[in-house]
């Protein structure tokens, strides 16, 4: 298995700390996971409109990562 680093905030690392409970590499190796099925099946079909192909969007893809709904992990 290959090992990344990943930078995060220390107000956020400081809340992860609090939640030992959670396994947070786990949870971004599924987080990674989903991202790439969903290229995968815009890869398969590249000109059939979908969902998908909105969300494989630069912008989409921001908003994704960055919003309210992933807002609240801050706070865990």
């Amino acid at each position: 298995m290959t090992n990344i680093t990943l930078s995060i905030e220390d107000p956020v690392y400081k809340h992860m700390r609090e939640h030992s409970e959670i396994k947070w590499s786990e949870f971004v190796r599924k987080a990674i996971k989903q991202r790439l099925a969903e290229l995968d099946i815009i890869e398969k079909h590249p000109h059939q409109e979908s969902i998908l192909t909105m969300l494989a969007s630069e912008e989409v893809l921001k908003k994704d990562w960055d919003n309210e709904a992933d807002e609240q992990w801050n706070d865990v």
